[in-house]
């Protein structure tokens, strides 16, 4: 017997938001891929252009330089440098101008498709990453609010990458290339004031910033929390229009809204202090530098073009510099966004196939559940030492209360979650070391309550197995006694259901439901109070057809009207989690016990019902 010691789950710890060199470290990979050299080619062609443009944006200002003191007379040699008048000189500097946009151009051009194949890869890991999360987990996340993660985290990768490859490693190079032309052009003393406003900006930049990145990360919560808020609302609308909390909603959506209003005041506030001391440091540096080259120009030790480039200079690094404070709060951000997102990548995924573990070999379909004990919380036991057999062929019933673990049982069997005790076995073969893909292959499940997908009725039954032709769709359909609803409908198979299937009526749905399961056609099926929601008429009509189905396989059926599993090969009585009953529906009620109870009692019931609806 195998036991497994409780212990945290995934679900239980949530997801902790990757840090800032984690999330660079786990970007690079898509950058320079293994494999992939036409990605390479593509980024090393970039950062080719890029360079090329930053050393042609470098050089327009003293082309600038040489077109004045051309023009003024002073150095009437200077244009024969490059050997060009004055017009030349222009032509030149407009040409530079030019290849610096044209170059930067260039480099985008090559490097998006790079960008966006990062995107989709990153956005499909992350998709298929939740999809193998556990059912506990989905249970206890919020679906808004996961959606606005992935959705926010994709978005900053595309930013990163962008801005962190092409904005702050130019903007270092170009900085670096202006300073040392100025040590070089016109003395240390103004590359000193140069660097010295730099390093201030750069500071109070990241400083500030990092006190702005906690205000937004606190505005990001409260707009996750009022966008879970609209949308679990709007999924129960019914619910709403049925107890007339329009208003209660509308406060609860604006209690979000105004949380989020407060936070997001703040962190405008906050920006405008940071714009403020931005323009404060680069314009007190701006005025120090031309101050210097305008007494150079006065000591005729800087001709007038010296004093024109020095400016140049400066109002091409104020440029960047003012991009760079928002570059670098929203490098910060999507540090976060991606931080959260890498964060749910990292959450470990509570069932796991075992190491090695093989496909499901379906020889006859029998069940085995020996001694399973099971609990979603530690504090509580839900299944307690629960032992049965469902032979080839057969077909049980679990029959009992509500909570008494019957739908737990049907969760186990297709391994939701892992037991803590126990085993269950499929033909021998403990089910925790078989691989999740041919053990969910081998089961068909239909549900209490069917959720249909937001596309037609042809989609949703062909989603019980991919590939299956028309004439299968509608085989099953037929099977399901849902063909003539549908040709009945104004675009017949191609009607949209609506979201979760809104559009159709709980049987409606419920017979979409079986006939996707008919048309998976499983060894092993799971009929989870499968016909709750049809009334009589239909139900009798499509308990036939599950019967059919049902030949040949083993068949677990969890029943509320015991009507409908009279005829089953073996009835399990459940009650707070124990087996307190089991054996053929003669042998049941012979023995006057819990069984007989609930028949005799569901009886009187439906006989009143008849009546009532007699008179």
């Amino acid at each position: 017997m195998r036991r497994v010691t409780a212990s945290a789950t995934s679900a239980d710890m949530p997801a902790k938001p990757a840090s800032g060199w984690h999330t660079i470290r786990r970007v690079a990979p898509y950058l320079w891929p293994d494999g992939q050299a036409w990605v390479k080619r593509r980024v090393l062609a970039a950062l080719s252009f890029l360079l090329m443009a930053k050393l042609v944006s470098v050089s327009t200002p003293y082309l600038y330089k040489l077109a004045v003191d051309t023009l003024a007379g002073e150095a009437p040699d200077t244009g024969m440098i490059l050997g060009l008048g004055a017009v030349g000189l222009v032509v030149a500097y407009g040409l530079a101008r030019l290849g610096a946009v044209v170059f930067g151009e260039l480099r985008d051009a090559v490097f998006v498709r790079v960008g966006q194949r990062a995107i989709r890869r990153l956005a499909i890991e992350t998709f298929t990453h939740i999809h193998q999360l556990s059912l506990r987990y989905h249970i206890t996340r919020k679906t808004g609010g996961l959606s606005r993660i992935i959705e926010r985290g994709v978005k900053g990768v595309d930013f990163l990458l962008r801005f962190l490859l092409f904005s702050i490693g130019p903007l270092i190079l170009e900085l670096t290339m202006v300073a040392v032309i100025f040590a070089f052009v016109f003395g240390w003393a103004y590359a000193a004031v140069v660097v010295v406003t730099i390093a201030l900006y750069v500071w109070f930049t990241f400083a500030v910033t990092e006190w702005r990145v906690k205000l937004r990360r606190e505005m990001n919560d409260q707009d996750t929390d009022a966008n879970q808020k609209a949308i679990d609302s709007l999924l129960n609308f019914e619910t709403v229009k049925y107890f007339n909390a329009e208003a209660r909603e509308a406060d609860r959506y604006d209690g979000a809204m105004r949380q989020y209003e407060a936070a997001a005041v703040k962190t405008g506030l906050s920006l405008s202090f940071l714009n403020v001391g931005q323009s404060f440091l680069i314009t007190t540096g701006l005025v120090i530098v031309m101050a210097m080259s305008a007494l150079g120009v006065r000591a005729g030790t800087l001709t007038v073009g010296d004093f024109v480039m020095v400016n140049a200079y400066m109002i091409q690094i104020t440029l960047p510099l003012n991009f760079l404070g928002t570059v670098y709060r929203e490098i910060r951000q999507a540090l976060v966004d991606m931080g959260e997102m890498f964060g749910l990548l990292g959450q470990p995924a509570e069932v796991v196939d075992a190491p090695n573990a093989a496909a499901l070999r379906i020889s006859g379909g029998e069940i085995v559940f020996d001694n399973v004990r099971f609990r979603y919380e530690a504090e509580r036991e839900i299944l307690m030492g629960i032992s049965f057999r469902v032979a080839p062929g057969e077909r049980v019933a679990l029959v009992g209360t509500s909570g008494s673990g019957k739908s737990t049982i049907g969760r186990l069997l297709f391994r939701f979650y892992d037991i803590q005790e126990g085993s269950i076995r499929i033909d021998g073969q403990d089910i925790r070391e078989v691989t999740q893909d041919s053990l969910h292959q081998a089961i068909g499940v239909v549900p209490q309550d069917t959720v249909l997908f937001n596309d037609t009725i042809l989609y949703n039954i062909a989603y019980g197995r991919a590939g299956a032709s028309r004439e299968e769709i509608e085989a099953a359909a037929k099977a399901a006694r849902i063909h003539d609803f549908v040709l009945r409908l104004p675009q017949g198979y191609d009607t949209v259901v609506g979201e979760r299937g809104l559009k159709l009526s709980g049987g409606e749905k419920q017979r979409v439901g079986i006939a996707r399961t008919l048309l998976k056609n499983p060894p092993i099926l799971v009929l989870d109070e499968a016909t709750s929601a049809l009334d009589t008429q239909t139900e009798r009509s499509i308990q036939e057809s599950l019967r059919e189905m049902g030949q040949g396989r083993s068949v677990i059926t969890i029943a509320h009207r015991l009507s409908t599993i009279a005829d089953a090969d073996q009835i399990i009585v459940l009650e707070e989690g124990r087996i307190v009953e089991q054996g053929r529906h003669e042998d049941l009620l012979a023995r006057r016990g819990r069984y007989a109870q609930m028949w005799e009692r569901q009886s009187a019931e439906e006989e009143a019902t008849t009546v009532e609806a007699a008179e």
